[in-house]
């Protein structure tokens, strides 16, 4: 058998065929759009991942041109992400910034690497339990790291891990600044009613801004985030509110891309970098594929996974050189993408060129931007990330499904991220590897259902075997041996769809026991893998030296070739 590698074949190639100024329309108006609404959450990943808040609009600008022309999707949109916040922060707390960027890169190589040897389809087999679990478990600490800036809490640093998080909290209540829980809470409001109760905004219209607006004259259209930011920056700079903004905090944003630069990092802490990297690119990988997977059933599309993960790669070995941060496809993003009407990457192009405008032209206005409202944003982020409503629905599945979302919960909350995601996928294989066990079987045929059986109990047995034999299921074999008849047991392998070596081992030793009793072994119905497998490790061969009819193609003829053999002996 032989394995080819995948062509590199972006997206856009095949999407530019027919292109036109109409297509490039709705591209332009989707990109400027989505542009719009990734400039908040940008800043507001970067800063609650511990950096500032040009990384993140960084990571924006090339992860998301590199993305768009270089992926396996017509419309995804790649930057800085919600689920990234915990991890970045550990590494940034704990190595530096400097072996961030090494993290990162060490990343972008995986995720190449996993598109290159095809592995982007073998994402679909981690279990919806791990992923709820994980996802849920991340809303909530990107949620708990906001409290912090959401009351205005004076803390010079918050540590990392979920006991020191809530205990350095706590401790710090007392010195909560009011005007910043204000503007906090004004902003969330402002982002809940707007997304969910502005119905009468459908049908308004405003003559004077609509056109200058990417989104046209439907004042709906913009995101609640712009909206809150705008206001809050306003009422800030305009009644002088003693609440900490970009600006103070930072000192506001370059406005130009920084150059490159290699990291200044040390040998003896980069050899820890090799698990958060590992993190990070399956993470990275389940992010953008699912991302891609629900993009599809919007525009009616299939992505290529493997280009997808090979562009993630190319963009996060790029972008942490250029003073960004680990990006992934954004499923909020995405969907607003094309749900503004996208038709090719060329706007998601346009989105990244969209913010290298934004920092060109408008830096300056971002150091009035409170800390605050970024806080309420990363709040009603992680309120949207999270599938709560699988928690209600725990009862509707088995424990083995409960088990293993609450406790990948639970250890994404309270210790690491990988630790949960390592037990989630350790669990869900058992729970496999149990229930596929359960699905192996053998049935022993008797005189009842097989007349001619009659008169031959203890000379022989017939055992039909159903399911896969493999090492988890290898016991309806061990307790054939402990009871073999006196002189022949027929196997009817037909119902058999799978054997591993574990598998054909226990089969060979059933064998030996047999030869070693004088009992003669008959098998019927190996067919595709079984039977190949069979002859690989000299099964076949084993049964066919006893003779050449002791290896049958169906249970019927094995059943003859038995009698017929008692009737001679007899």
């Amino acid at each position: 058998m032989s394995f080819a590698l995948p062509r590199f074949r972006p997206r856009l190639l095949d999407a530019l065929k027919g292109y036109n100024r109409a297509r490039l329309s709705k591209d332009v108006g989707a990109g400027l759009t989505v542009g719009v609404v990734a400039l908040p959450l940008a800043m507001a990943f970067a800063i609650a991942s511990g950096l500032k808040p040009e990384a993140g609009l960084f990571t924006a600008i090339i992860a998301g041109f590199i993305v768009a022309a270089l992926g396996g999707s017509r419309v995804q949109i790649g930057g800085p992400a919600g689920a990234f916040i915990v991890i970045v922060y550990g590494i940034v707390e704990r190595y530096g910034v400097g072996n961030l960027i090494i993290a990162t890169a060490m990343s972008g190589v995986f995720l190449f690497l996993m598109g290159l040897l095809r592995l982007g389809t073998l994402v679909r087999f981690i279990p919806v339990a791990v992923i709820i679990g994980f996802t849920n478990g991340i809303a909530v600490l990107v949620a708990l790291s906001q409290i912090k800036d959401f009351l205005g809490l004076r803390i010079a640093k918050m540590p990392g891990d979920f006991f020191g998080i809530v205990s350095t909290l706590w401790t710090h209540l007392d010195t909560f600044n009011g005007w910043a829980l204000a503007v906090a809470a004004a902003s969330l409001a402002v982002i809940v009613l707007w997304q969910h109760g502005g119905g009468w905004l459908k049908t308004a219209r405003v003559p004077v801004i609509g056109p200058i607006l990417p989104f046209g004259s439907k004042l709906s259209s913009v995101p609640g985030s712009i909206v809150a930011l705008t206001l809050a920056t306003a009422a800030v700079a305009a009644f002088d509110l003693p609440v900490e903004t970009i600006g103070t905090r930072f000192g506001g944003i370059p406005a130009a891309l920084p150059a490159f630069a290699l990291p200044d990092f040390s040998w003896g802490t980069a050899r820890y970098m090799l698990m958060p990297a590992i993190t990070l690119a399956l993470l990275g990988s389940i992010e953008s594929l699912l991302c891609a997977r629900v993009a599809d059933g919007m525009i009616d599309d299939r992505h290529n996974p493997n280009q997808e993960l090979m562009a993630q790669g190319i963009a996060n070995f790029v972008t942490p050189f250029f003073g960004g941060m680990p990006a992934t496809g954004t499923i909020a993003r995405t969907v607003t993408n094309v749900k503004s009407g996208a038709t090719s990457p060329v706007a998601g192009m346009v989105h990244a060129l969209a913010l290298l405008a934004v920092i060109l032209v408008a830096a300056p206005l971002a150091s009035s931007i409170p800390l605050a409202t970024l806080a309420a944003i990363l709040m009603f982020v992680a309120w949207n990330m999270g599938e709560w409503r699988e928690f209600a629905r725990l009862r509707s599945y088995r424990m083995p499904y409960r088990v293993t979302l609450l406790a990948v919960f639970l250890l994404t909350v309270v210790f690491d991220l990988t630790v949960a995601v390592e037990f989630g996928i350790a669990a869900a294989c058992l729970t496999f590897i149990y229930r596929i066990s359960s699905l192996s079987r053998a049935e022993q045929l008797d005189a009842a259902t097989t007349p001619r059986l009659a008169g031959h109990e203890g000379q022989l047995q017939v055992w039909r075997l159903y399911g896969a034999l493999f090492f988890g299921a290898t016991k309806v074999l061990e307790n054939m041996e402990d009871h073999l008849p006196a002189r022949a047991l027929v196997l009817d392998l037909k119902n058999v769809i799978y054997v591993d070596s574990t598998g054909a081992e226990a089969l060979v030793h059933l064998a030996r026991a047999c030869a070693r009793r004088g009992v003669r072994l008959i098998v019927s119905g190996l067919m595709h893998q079984p039977l190949d497998i069979a002859r690989r490790t000299g099964f076949a061969a084993q049964v066919q030296q006893q003779g050449e009819d002791c290896l049958q193609p169906d249970v019927g003829r094995a059943l003859d070739e038995a009698l017929a053999k008692l009737a001679q002996q007899a």
